[in-house]
């Protein structure tokens, strides 16, 4: 696969993903880079429909956790190193939240590994942004112990479809040499302009009767009130896991 013709699948044939291939691909994904070497993650393999209902409704009733063969949570899992370190008699200080921010890191990492892997064996993948917006749920669901705390969730199966790819950010808009220089007005107008101009996204603003995309965004999409009131619960569980 070439990633620049990548593209998120959200259908999938019935057609299962072996233990076999999915172990090997998990396998292979372990080579990312990782903090120290620590490993600092876990991942929950979900097939079993009875599971896949139970998550669904914390991931919004999105279809693919439904139709997808696998559903895997990854985590930031300080949890297994630092029983080694009890259990080796090694004073552990990770139950703080630079470890969390250290074993987040190392989990979309591993993710991003594991998600280009599969994709090159023709996999199809979704990213569910979803599993930050209500951990708690998921941590019960799961039953993650402390200081494992669910990152990310990646619905995998074979493609059962091919949709159009979305659009990028052009380098320029995203790229500083040596130091960050902030933008102007015209650099902001030139770096969104190709999203603002595509129809679908032209689309979304007459049906949500906004001035432009941003509002899309900011009015209904990703508000103020829902970003704060599902930060309150991410903190709340990150304190419960053990982070805070």
């Amino acid at each position: 696969m070439d990633i620049k013709n990548r593209r998120t699948i959200r259908k999938y044939k019935t057609d299962d993903v072996s233990e076999e291939l999915l172990s090997r691909l998990l396998d292979e994904a372990a080579r990312a880079a990782t903090m120290g070497n620590m490993q600092l993650y876990s991942v929950v393999v979900t097939r079993d429909k009875e599971m896949k209902h139970r998550l669904s409704p914390l991931h919004f009733n999105q279809p693919m956790v439904m139709n997808a063969p696998v559903v895997l949570t990854f985590c930031a899992d300080f949890h297994r190193f630092t029983y080694w370190c009890h259990q080796r008699n090694a004073d552990a200080g990770y139950d703080n939240f630079l470890s969390f921010i250290n074993a987040a890191s190392d989990t979309l990492l591993f993710t991003q590994a594991f998600t280009t892997l599969a994709e090159t064996e023709g996999l199809g993948t979704c990213y569910l942004g979803t599993t930050v917006y209500q951990p708690q749920g998921i941590i019960d669901v799961l039953g993650l112990p402390r200081l494992v705390f669910p990152i990310t969730t990646i619905t995998v199966g074979w493609p059962d479809e091919m949709p159009e790819q979305t659009d990028r950010l052009p380098l320029a808009g995203l790229l500083h040499k040596e130091k960050y220089h902030d933008y102007v007005a015209d650099d902001i107008d030139r770096i969104y302009a190709l999203k603002e101009s595509l129809p679908e996204n032209q689309h979304f603003v007459a049906i949500n009767q906004k001035e432009n995309l941003a509002q899309v965004f900011t009015d209904c999409r990703y508000t103020r009130r829902d970003n704060e009131f599902l930060s309150t619960g991410m903190l709340e569980a990150l304190k419960q896991q053990g982070f805070l």
